[in-house]
C-alpha cells in the first residue's frame, strides 16, 4: 500500500489524463468521478512499485480504460439512456471543439483510444502498443483508419494537427 504523499503526487500528475480518458468512454461527469476514485484507490492499494513515472502513467491509463469498460458492460449501465438523449455538455468545451469531439466519440473505441493517446497525450505508436497490448503495426493501422474516418466525417478537411488542438 502506498502512502498519502505518493498518491497525492500521482493525483497531481495524472488526474487530468485519467479524467479525460474516462470522459472519452463514459461521456458523463458523475461516472467519470466514480471511475476516477476507483482508479486512484487501486493505485493506493497496488502492491508493486513502478519502474518510472512513465510506467505509473501507463498503468493508470490501462486501469482507467479497463474500469470504464467494466462500467459500460455492467447490468445497470445497459439500462441507462443513450448519450444522444442527454443534452448537457461539459462546460470546458468551446463551440468549435464540439464538432471534433463528437466525431472522435463516433469512432470505434480502439480508434478513439489510439487517436487520444497519440494526439493529446503525445505517446508514440510504440508506446501506445505497449499500453494497449497490441502490436506496433496494429496501432499504425488503427491511427490510419481513424484519420481516414475523421477525414470522411469532416468532408476531407481534417488533418491530424487539429486533433492536438481540440482534444
Amino acid at each position: 500500500m502506498r502512502n498519502e504523499a505518493e498518491v497525492n503526487r500521482a493525483i497531481d500528475l495524472y488526474a487530468d489524463t485519467v479524467r479525460r480518458i474516462c470522459f472519452l468512454y463514459l461521456k458523463n461527469d458523475a461516472d467519470v468521478d466514480d471511475i476516477f476514485q476507483e482508479v486512484f484507490l487501486k493505485y493506493l492499494l497496488h502492491p508493486s512499485s513502478f519502474e518510472s513515472d512513465a510506467h505509473a502513467k501507463a498503468w493508470l491509463i490501462r486501469v482507467s480504460i479497463n474500469a470504464c469498460q467494466d462500467l459500460l458492460k455492467s447490468f445497470f449501465r445497459r439500462r441507462e439512456r443513450s448519450i444522444e438523449e442527454v443534452t448537457t455538455e461539459p462546460f470546458y468545451l468551446q463551440e468549435e471543439d464540439k464538432g471534433l469531439l463528437d466525431a472522435v466519440f463516433r469512432l470505434a473505441p480502439k480508434y478513439r483510444n489510439t487517436i487520444y493517446l497519440f494526439y493529446y497525450e503525445g505517446y508514440t505508436a510504440v508506446e501506445i502498443a505497449g499500453i494497449l497490448k497490441r502490436s506496433e503495426n496494429t496501432i499504425y493501422t488503427w491511427l490510419d483508419r481513424a484519420r481516414k474516418e475523421l477525414k470522411k466525417q469532416f468532408g476531407g478537411e481534417w488533418d491530424g494537427k487539429q486533433a492536438s488542438r481540440y482534444l
